[in-house]
């Protein structure tokens, strides 16, 4: 039995995006999907970058080989970046996730740095396989908030690592064990992050063939409001021999690494047609046909036809705009009354409706809900996003971050307020000590001669200073409220 891959990949910029800065490659050894970052600093750059380098490892290797010329690739295009930022100052900060399998025969190896991710359904069993590396991630895995909250946190997009030219490359890398039937998928978080995992896992489980998997997918994300660009592959592990659809073999380059290029979606339902109304085609050429009659003259035309009038033609013209006008203001206002953010009010956290924003010095927001969590005494990674703003899709959404942050403000407080306890308790236990140190000349436990106790030192407190969590802000900071 000789296994081999049947794969599709498809690339979306999606709904919010200007331009696509994921990339990917699938081949018939390689599978490779790359999240850019940096906009304007050139993230779509950063991820055609890793792609093109790892590109050349589509080939035969040897299983033995497998991780280190993963790991040879990716220090290679983490020097690529290194470069171009020293050669070009003003893209610095541009890098990229990358999430790449390689196959030789029934060996995989998986290299993963970032938060793009790979996950395997074998049998009735889907996983995921990657381990992301974001400081949410590293939060749930130190049991400091949960899966749930994390899905909400305000810095979930933080990366811990990445590919950006600017420190070493540090990427995940290992080797697996592929079988028959198993079905790969690897993506971008503009899929992950928007689609659940039981719906991921309930749609490659249902859909046969990789090529309507990935359109399936794209769809879900796009459906579910679009906000990142959506890359997946899908690949199914099949015999070369028996398999009744022949293995894929031709290599695609998708998104930012294919100059761009994105396929239309071959879908009909109401999120793809909204998806295509807001993309624009570039208009065909005209062209003319030298054998046609000449066009007639301007003079032999006023000849002929009587003046027309025009002023009621500019006149309706006029109320069609003014009605336009009116009604795009109407609906941009409402629209903005669909917006939530969590930003500062008069010092303390709040919940603004609207969006962060003034039009002819007209402010698009206003406060929705006041809390009484001080920004002074906030954690600090949670206060510079503050300070910029978090976006929120809904009430309920901005409510969550609120809770999330009133409850590392409150574990701050708790911490200082233990702290204080326990200071307290030392600073008496000193006085006490002196006091008696004083009155019997030392602090051993005093007898009469017949050896009947008549006083004891005082006892030391137990326990060990409270620990203090990274970021609190300090205990004069720490304020004393939390309500709602």
């Amino acid at each position: 039995m000789t296994l081999a891959l049947r794969y599709a990949v498809r690339s979306d910029v999606g709904l919010l995006r200007e331009g696509n800065e994921d990339s990917a490659y699938a081949g018939p050894r390689l599978l490779a999907v790359a999240d850019g970052m940096g906009g304007h600093a050139a993230g779509e750059v950063a991820s055609a970058v890793a792609i093109a380098t790892l590109a050349g490892l589509d080939d035969d290797l040897p299983a033995s080989e497998l991780e280190i010329a993963l790991s040879t690739a990716v220090a290679h295009a983490n020097q690529i970046l290194h470069d171009m930022v020293s050669a070009d100052p003003s893209i610095g900060g541009m890098g990229t996730t990358l999430t790449a399998m390689l196959w030789s025969g029934s060996k995989v190896a998986l290299c993963h740095i970032g938060d793009s991710r790979a996950y395997v359904l074998s049998g009735d069993k889907f996983r995921q396989i990657t381990h992301d590396h974001t400081l949410v991630q590293s939060l749930v895995d130190d049991g400091r908030i949960s899966p749930d909250e994390a899905a909400t946190h305000p810095q979930r997009s933080l990366l811990l690592r990445a590919l950006d030219g600017t420190s070493e490359a540090e990427p995940d890398l290992s080797i697996r064990e592929a079988y028959l039937g198993d079905r790969y998928l690897l993506c971008s978080d503009g899929l992950s992050g928007v689609v659940s995992e039981e719906t991921l896992h309930r749609t490659l489980a249902a859909v046969d063939e990789p090529e309507d998997a990935v359109l399936q997918l794209v769809e879900l994300a796009i459906r579910g409001g679009g906000p990142d660009n959506i890359t997946c592959i899908v690949a199914d592990v099949v015999d070369s021999s028996t398999a009744p659809s022949a293995p894929s073999h031709g290599s695609v380059m998708a998104g930012a690494a294919s100059n761009g290029g994105r396929p239309t979606i071959r879908t009909d339902s109401p999120a793809a047609r909204a998806h295509l109304l807001s993309q624009t085609t570039p208009q065909p050429a005209i062209v003319v046909d030298h054998q046609d009659p000449a066009p007639r003259d301007a003079h032999d035309e006023e000849e002929t036809e009587p003046p027309r009038r025009r002023w009621p033609i500019v006149t309706s013209l006029f109320v069609l705009l003014v009605v336009v006008v009116i009604g795009g203001l109407y609906l941009g206002w409402r629209y903005t009354q669909d917006q939530y953010y969590v930003g500062i009010d008069g010092g303390n956290v709040a919940i603004f409706r609207g969006i962060n924003q003034s039009v002819a010095g007209i402010n698009l927001s206003h406060v929705h809900e006041r809390t009484d969590i001080p920004l002074s005494g906030v954690p600090s990674p949670d206060s510079s996003t503050i300070r910029a703003t978090v976006s929120a899709s809904s009430l309920v959404a901005a409510q969550t971050i609120v809770n999330n942050i009133r409850k590392d403000y409150q574990n701050c407080q708790a911490a200082y307020a233990a702290k204080r306890q326990f200071d307290l308790a030392q600073v008496r236990y000193r006085s006490a000590l002196h006091n008696y140190q004083k009155k019997y000349g030392n602090d051993k436990v005093q007898r009469t001669a017949k050896g009947k106790i008549t006083a004891t030192p005082p006892p030391k407190p137990s326990g060990t200073p409270p620990t203090i969590p990274a970021g609190c802000p300090g205990p004069a900071a720490t304020g004393s409220g939390s309500g709602s």
